[in-house]
């Protein structure tokens, strides 16, 4: 859609591109939002989107700026939309518009969070989770709050659970990747453990959302420390069975959730999508050997000096800001890069899990490719690794367009070791 401007006609458009082809061609000539507009379609397995909506949405974006500008316009309406609704007797459809009103809040949150716009950013990021609380309240109980006590604060989170019946059930904890929203976790797999029978906690973590838009609090590369008064927060509840703890890692997470099972045996498995083992490699593989032996040497004013002279291509910058900013190193792009090596996986840590993972491998994966590969190899006959492709409609990084292709074999893969509710 980036080669039609707003406003062309159809025949115009068909003659740049058949329609039919966008799988394979592209929605736009630029990959981060080619790849981002996937995404939003695919959260439509399960309501966090509606296609329509998305397309309708995407007809009017024609560039980074315009995707915060369109996707705000959208959110807009269906938020006071599904306001309507939940002032009238409809707590049904005024949940489903809530949750796609989010997911789009959310789609702002990840433009506005490449720029220098911090009011925006703090007012999106306020509306899609002003919106996530809405859907939740309409649940009439099944979903509640509840948070983690975790250093001197709390991490916020939600107990998501397929009837407000207060059941001890299996639960399944999500570990979000970099930049996710709860919307995303929502749809890539917290739906459906809940239609399968079991609970589902979803929360920010350092680094993660709220925890840095709101508390500016950093990633930290030793999640065991996270997960850990996680799990001593759940188990706690009578509405969670202790001895049925499984894990779902999305993105970076799957980094995370592999880390903290290095330390952390009270999951009896988890599930990797995909399996990450060095966070840096996606830094790191366009920087060079020159700039990569500068931060060997430790040279660190020629580094800033030549990420000051890359930085000046805009695309460039306004990237690696986006990325660098949870790390916690400030714009000081030595610090940036000698934190990052911090997120590495090696070989005699994972040697200490004991946990069975499966590991997600999809075709085209565009940021870690060939660490599924790497991980399944450092834990031999407890790694499960399943691989996804484009003839399937699941290729590409936590498959956008294949989530239901992924519940099936993830929740396929669970049942022969978690028994799930009724």
């Amino acid at each position: 859609m980036s080669e039609a401007a707003p406003g062309r006609t159809h025949c115009a458009y068909s003659r740049l591109m058949p329609a039919h082809t966008v799988f394979s061609k592209g929605f736009f000539g630029d990959a981060a939002l080619d790849y981002q507009a996937r995404a939003m379609l695919g959260r439509s397995t399960h309501g966090a989107s509606e296609p329509g909506e998305v397309l309708e949405t995407l007809d009017r974006i024609h560039d980074h700026a315009s995707w915060s500008q369109q996707w705000s316009v959208t959110a807009t309406r269906l938020q006071e939309h599904a306001g309507r609704l939940g002032d009238g007797d409809d707590r049904a459809g005024a949940a489903a518009a809530y949750l796609r009103a989010a997911s789009y809040w959310a789609a702002v949150v990840d433009g506005l969070a490449e720029t220098d716009d911090e009011t925006g950013l703090r007012a999106a990021f306020d509306q899609h989770r002003d919106c996530w609380d809405a859907f939740v309240g309409c649940s009439d109980g099944a979903h509640v709050r509840a948070d983690t006590p975790y250093e001197g604060t709390v991490l916020p989170g939600y107990l998501l659970r397929p009837d407000a019946s207060g059941a001890r059930r299996p639960t399944m904890v999500l570990v979000n990747g970099s930049d996710g929203a709860l919307t995303g976790l929502w749809n890539e797999a917290a739906a459906g453990a809940l239609q399968r029978g079991l609970n589902a906690y979803i929360f920010d973590g350092p680094g993660q959302q709220s925890m840095l838009f709101r508390h500016s609090m950093p990633f930290r590369p030793d999640w065991e420390a996270v997960l850990t008064p996680v799990l001593d927060m759940l188990v706690a509840r009578p509405d969670v069975d202790a001895d049925r703890l499984v894990g779902y890692g999305v993105s970076q997470g799957g980094y995370w959730l592999p880390r903290s099972l290095c330390f952390e045996h009270r999951l009896i498995a988890a599930i990797a999508d995909p399996g990450v083992v060095d966070v840096s490699s996606s830094w790191f593989e366009h920087l060079g050997k020159g700039m990569t032996g500068l931060l060997d040497r430790g040279d660190r004013a020629a580094f800033d000096r030549d990420m000051r002279l890359a930085t000046l291509i805009p695309h460039l910058r306004r990237t690696l800001k986006f990325r660098a900013r949870p790390y916690g190193a400030g714009t000081d792009w030595f610090d940036v890069f000698c934190a990052v090596r911090d997120y590495r996986l090696t070989p005699e840590l994972a040697a200490r899990i004991e946990t069975p993972l499966m590991i997600t491998d999809p075709q085209d994966e565009q940021f870690w490719p060939g660490q599924s590969q790497q991980l399944a190899g450092m834990l031999g006959d407890l790694a499960h690794r399943v691989e996804f492709t484009a003839a399937e409609g699941a290729n590409f990084h936590c498959q956008p367009l294949g989530r239901a292709r992924t519940d099936e074999r993830v929740f396929d893969w669970l049942a022969h070791r978690l028994p799930f509710a009724p």
